[in-house]
């Protein structure tokens, strides 16, 4: 094993391995590239900060209002600007979609963070 890995960002745990290019947590599972030449960056190195459209920084928890009407597939009626998203959670999406939420009358859906601005 190799001693100088650094510890899962997320979780602490100093039980880190190598897979490829990867460092992996075993507890949470989360996987990282490793900072080239030690410290670099800010507090979050590994972390990217999701701003919505206006650029304030959005964080798990976080109440969101939709700014355009969307359309969602296999609905006859999409989501309307102005509509609240309580509760949302970060993740590292697929295209751009970057939030997971729960919206009343429709469920559980992904969203892009450049379509909300924080309530």
């Amino acid at each position: 094993m190799n001693e100088n890995l650094p510890p899962c960002p997320k979780c602490s745990c100093e039980y880190t391995y190598e897979m490829n290019a990867l460092v992996v947590c075993p507890e949470c599972g989360h996987e990282w590239v490793p900072a080239e030449g030690g410290a670099e960056g800010g507090a979050d190195a590994g972390e990217q900060v999701v701003k919505d459209a206006v650029g304030n920084v959005l964080s798990d928890g976080d109440t969101v209002t939709v700014v355009k009407a969307l359309k969602v597939k296999g609905s006859p009626s999409g989501i309307k600007a102005g509509t609240k998203v309580r509760n949302i959670r970060l993740i590292d999406g697929v295209d751009g979609h970057d939030i997971d939420c729960k919206i009343d009358g429709f469920g559980a859906m992904q969203l892009k963070s450049s379509v909300v601005k924080k309530a």
